[in-house]
């Protein structure tokens, strides 16, 4: 079994911030659980799917490439929803202010590792 994605710090980053980001969202207004939330929800397990998948496929540069593009893209789309929800006032600030600056972070280390993998 392949587990050397497991080993990655931005593999380790994203997933834990997946869970977090999954209980954080039980907590929205049961009228976004299903909508905001669902969607945050997605696009961070996006971010370590892609990691985890595209690392299965580093053998081609491109493929992994590929799927590094995707899950950066997923990191945006946080990024947005977080403004999002901090402008409905389901988040508060500080929080907010964490989540905001632990995705900068994963983002820099996508960023990096599609550097590094650039074959």
């Amino acid at each position: 079994m392949r587990t050397g994605y497991k080993n990655l710090e931005v593999y380790k980053r994203s997933y834990r911030l997946a869970l977090e980001i999954h209980k954080f969202t039980q907590s929205f207004p049961t009228s976004e659980k299903y909508e905001l939330g669902s969607q945050l929800r997605r696009a961070s397990l996006s971010v370590a799917l892609n990691i985890a998948e595209g690392y299965g496929r580093k053998d081609s540069s491109r493929e992994f490439q590929h799927f590094l593009r995707n899950a950066l893209g997923s990191c945006n789309e946080i990024c947005v929803l977080l403004d999002f929800i901090r402008a409905l006032n389901y988040i508060q600030e500080e929080y907010y202010k964490k989540l905001s600056e632990e995705y900068d972070v994963l983002g820099k280390q996508i960023f990096r590792l599609r550097e590094k993998n650039i074959g």
